[in-house]
């Protein structure tokens, strides 16, 4: 399923599925934005999954997809817990405390994490061009984060809450790749999902108690996040997953602030300022540096090694 590593083409499909996610990642954080302030971190997270869930399940049916093999289980239940479930209420609970720059800037810690972990555990190694465009990009996250932000305004429990959310998200992505040596993303993404709704599942009565007194706008925003950023966009991440490395996956999502920028700029008219693009397009650089090939002097010497 995976592109061999000395594999020199672009898998333009796999490009594309990444493409897709990192813009609905990105619109994301418009819709939490407006659905926050009527639906709490746990009720937030679980109206997502639970939307996505159904939406995935209707999938499984009509497709008749079985039941991922026993090898896949032990790495759907982590990305499952880890990520669907720990990270998005971590981070929906992290941003009542932060301001969304000084979040955005702790968050981007994730791929890093990402890297670290897929080059140690997985054995993906440490590519030059991956870490040097990682780099980049993280420092143009931190200016983006540093342009939005509001100074004074973030607690210490919320920047720890959302360094939670970033270590479960690198160690969600990890526990993914192997996964998808026995299942197809399909399955991975929805069992993954389903295990992540049973975690927020404790979140309910606080869901059934909100959801009267939110207006349909905040719903439909709801409802809008578990259909395109969770249920589309995390099947497209798997499946673009499968055919590269976690590594290079990671630094692909150090696009989203810079997509960020642009649809709050069209969707919201919120103006960025010249700093604000400034970090978005380093962002946009840093991930191209990481999606660059070696030269064909260095794989030949990798290849030696």
């Amino acid at each position: 399923m995976d592109q061999s590593p000395g594999d020199s083409s672009i898998d333009h499909r796999a490009l594309l599925a990444a493409s897709v996610t990192v813009a609905l990642w990105a619109s994301a954080f418009v819709s939490i934005r407006a659905s926050a302030e009527h639906y709490g971190p746990g009720a937030l997270a679980l109206g997502r999954l639970l939307t996505a869930s159904v939406a995935l399940g209707v999938v499984l049916l009509v497709k008749r997809v079985p039941l991922p093999p026993r090898q896949a289980w032990p790495g759907i239940l982590a990305s499952g817990v880890l990520w669907f479930g720990l990270y998005m209420v971590t981070l929906n609970w992290g941003e009542q405390g932060v301001d969304a720059g000084t979040a955005a800037m702790v968050v981007n810690i994730g791929p890093i994490v990402i890297a670290l972990l897929s080059g140690w555990l997985l054995k993906e190694g440490f590519p030059p061009m991956l870490l040097a465009g990682m780099g980049v990009s993280f420092a143009g996250a931190v200016v983006v984060g540093m342009s939005t932000s509001k100074g004074g305004t973030s607690s210490l429990t919320g920047v720890l809450l959302c360094l939670v959310a970033a270590l479960a998200y690198g160690a969600g992505v990890v526990s993914q790749k192997p996964a998808l040596r026995h299942a197809d993303p399909i399955q991975v993404t929805t069992y993954g999902c389903f295990v992540g709704t049973a975690c927020t599942l404790p979140f309910a009565g606080q869901l059934l108690a909100q959801l009267p007194a939110a207006p349909l706008s905040a719903t439909l925003n709801m409802v809008y996040l578990g259909l395109f950023p969770t249920a589309l966009a995390f099947t497209t991440w798997t499946y673009a997953l499968s055919r590269t490395t976690a590594g290079k996956m990671g630094a692909t999502t150090y696009a989203v602030p810079a997509v960020v920028v642009l649809i709050a700029w069209f969707a919201l008219d919120e103006i960025p300022g010249w700093l604000t693009l400034l970090g978005g397009a380093i962002c946009l650089a840093g991930v191209s540096v990481s999606r660059r090939r070696p030269s064909g002097a260095a794989r030949v010497a990798a290849a030696a090694k």
